[in-house]
């Protein structure tokens, strides 16, 4: 079941040309980047897992620290890692799989259990994820 917006609060635009060895830009000129394939060691350049992991941490951190304000817990000091796999698929096409790795230092390792599956419950990323691909959910 899609997720319904009530109010727009932000639209973001961004353009590829040339695909995964193409180049990106976004309407606002933050990100002006060329891409490469996965893979290639001796020229490694952004690709669409690289921007999607660095999105989905920054956005499941976010979800993090404002389910964690509700409780009075501080997670400033907290650090989401989003390894963002491609691979093959049964269909014989690709597709992609998530681990987010939590740490939140200074908390009660089942307390920080609890607040990394609400922030699952609560980030856009993982609601528009829930579902299509695996997001498996590591604290370390």
């Amino acid at each position: 079941m899609p997720t319904d917006l009530t109010e727009v609060i932000y639209t973001s635009e961004a353009s590829a040309k040339g695909g995964r060895a193409g180049h990106v830009h976004s309407t606002d000129g933050v990100i002006d980047l060329d891409l490469g394939k996965p893979g290639s060691e001796s020229n490694p350049k952004a690709n669409p897992e690289t921007l999607f992991a660095a999105g989905y941490a920054a956005c499941f951190q976010g979800a993090l620290a404002n389910r964690a304000q509700t409780q009075g817990i501080d997670t400033s000091d907290s650090t989401v890692t989003a390894d963002v796999s491609l691979g093959k698929t049964a269909d014989g096409g690709v597709g992609l799989a998530v681990e987010l790795k939590v740490e939140i230092p200074g908390v009660e390792a089942a307390k920080a259990r609890e607040l990394v599956e609400l922030a699952h419950q609560f980030c856009p990323y993982s609601k528009a994820t829930r579902g299509n691909i695996n997001v498996t959910l590591t604290v370390l």
